[in-house]
């Protein structure tokens, strides 16, 4: 392996690391407490949780999209129709989460009225237009990697 690769791979497994010790530990932790709180801010939260553990679907899968896309330019196949594949899926799982949080806006609006906490909102756009930012992003890219490859297979056809 070369060595670029090892430190992104690690990268990638740092950055899956504590979003699973989120989903393990910190959401079931978060459901706990807001159900014992007993107010009626503990069903929107509820909502939210949901769409968490429902967004870290795509998210693992992104991050093995990324761990696989770092295989293949060790294997010297970066301008490949697989790379062009694993783009594409990082893209759109990136706006499968980017649609779970848009969706769940009206639960970050209600907690952030009833707790009077308009920070709550802000949050929740972020959490919806990161994911836009990297499938936007790997959109790019996946168009960039696919002209290469057309440039690459024509030179290839020239003699």
């Amino acid at each position: 392996m070369k060595r670029e690769t090892i430190f992104l791979k690690l990268a990638v497994f740092l950055i899956g690391t504590p979003v699973l010790a989120l989903c393990i530990f910190g959401l079931p932790w978060i459901a706990k407490d807001a159900a014992e709180s007993g107010s009626e801010l503990a069903y929107f939260l509820y909502g939210i949780l949901i769409v968490m553990y429902i967004s870290a679907i795509p998210f693992f899968v992104t991050l093995y999209q990324a761990f696989r896309l770092l295989s293949y330019i060790d294997k010297n196949k970066a301008f490949s129709e697989l790379s062009v594949r694993a783009l594409r899926n990082i893209k759109f799982c990136a706006l499968t989460i980017s649609v779970l949080y848009l969706i769940s806006m009206p639960f970050f609006f209600l907690i952030g009225e009833i707790d009077d906490a308009p920070g709550v909102i802000v949050i929740g756009m972020v959490l919806t237009f990161a994911p836009m930012v990297i499938a936007v992003f790997a959109a790019i890219l996946q168009k960039l990697l696919k002209d290469a490859i057309d440039i690459k297979n024509d030179n290839d056809l020239t003699i």
